[in-house]
């Protein structure tokens, strides 16, 4: 009894914070899903009027759609890869001993901390600027010509960008993984003549792939909502270069000031997003269950 009735107590304090949380996510959804069926566009106030699906109809008929999806996809595959591999390189280069090995592991987290529009302006105007950049200045040394990132390359500019602050979120998941790896077991195949490559290959690998797994899914969850780097850096452009489904939406909804086809857009964002993380959720728990 005293047990149920603890439990209900606790459940009642809960509620108020619980209903919050609630409201907090389902009102701005229910707004949007309604806005969706509007013909809503704030230069015209007083002209709503309901139109079904015709703004989902308009959303993925848009030129630019198809080239958003695509370009979402590739920053958010382009970034795994990126992430994975180089975070898989840098937690076993730092779980080496080394002198100062605790600053250096400070040094290599310390982008993460970095807000995204900050680094975004640091990588535009002090590393890929075509004439002030420090990337065109080697270029410019080596008796090269000096190339114009955003206008050549946008997309892998901005993959390189959201990659860069992405990788210690990786490192520090994949070295605290790698040190909870049995040193018995290495020391083991070590002494039974398994070299270096094939220890790593069929022992730090396959302990790895649940901390992989992890990285991959939460990585995914919040590239799939990049922004503050676009905006910084390319507008989108040039052309749809780099328009991801989140930047078009953007588009729509503040520089167009369609309220409902950006809300059709929004909601087709979120259920794209959601495909994919359901998706990474049962590849997780295929992968916890081995």
């Amino acid at each position: 009894m005293a047990t149920q009735a603890s439990r209900t107590a606790s459940r009642l304090m809960l509620s108020p914070a619980v209903v919050l949380l609630f409201l907090w996510m389902i009102v701005p959804l229910g707004m949007t899903v309604y806005f969706s069926f509007l013909r809503f566009n704030l230069l015209m106030p007083g002209t709503e009027e309901f139109t079904g699906f015709e703004n989902y109809l308009y959303f993925f008929t848009d030129p630019a759609f198809w080239p958003a999806l695509v370009n979402t996809l590739t920053l958010v595959l382009g970034v795994l890869v990126i992430t994975v591999l180089g975070g898989v390189g840098l937690a076993v280069l730092l779980d080496q001993p080394m002198w100062g090995q605790g600053i250096v592991r400070i040094l290599v987290i310390a982008p993460f901390l970095v807000m995204p529009s900050v680094s975004a302006l640091v990588w535009k105007n002090m590393l890929m600027n075509p004439v002030n950049g420090l990337f065109a200045a080697a270029a410019r040394g080596l008796g090269l010509e000096p190339f114009d990132f955003f206008a050549e390359a946008p997309l892998a500019s901005i993959i390189t960008i959201v990659a860069w602050q992405w990788l210690p979120f990786a490192t520090l998941i994949l070295l605290t993984a790698l040190q909870s790896l049995d040193r018995e077991q290495m020391e083991a195949a070590e002494m039974d003549g398994a070299g270096p490559f094939w220890r790593f290959l069929h022992l730090t690998v396959p302990h790895l792939m649940r901390a992989i797994t992890v990285v991959v899914l939460i990585q995914t969850i919040f590239l799939l909502s990049v922004f503050a780097e676009i905006l910084v850096t390319t507008n989108g452009g040039p052309g749809t270069a780099s328009t991801t489904l989140t930047f078009l939406v953007y588009m729509q909804s503040m520089l167009q000031f369609d309220v409902g086809l950006g809300s059709a857009g929004g909601i087709v964002a979120v259920i794209l997003a959601n495909i994919v993380a359901i998706f990474l959720m049962r590849m997780i728990g295929k992968n916890l269950e081995t």
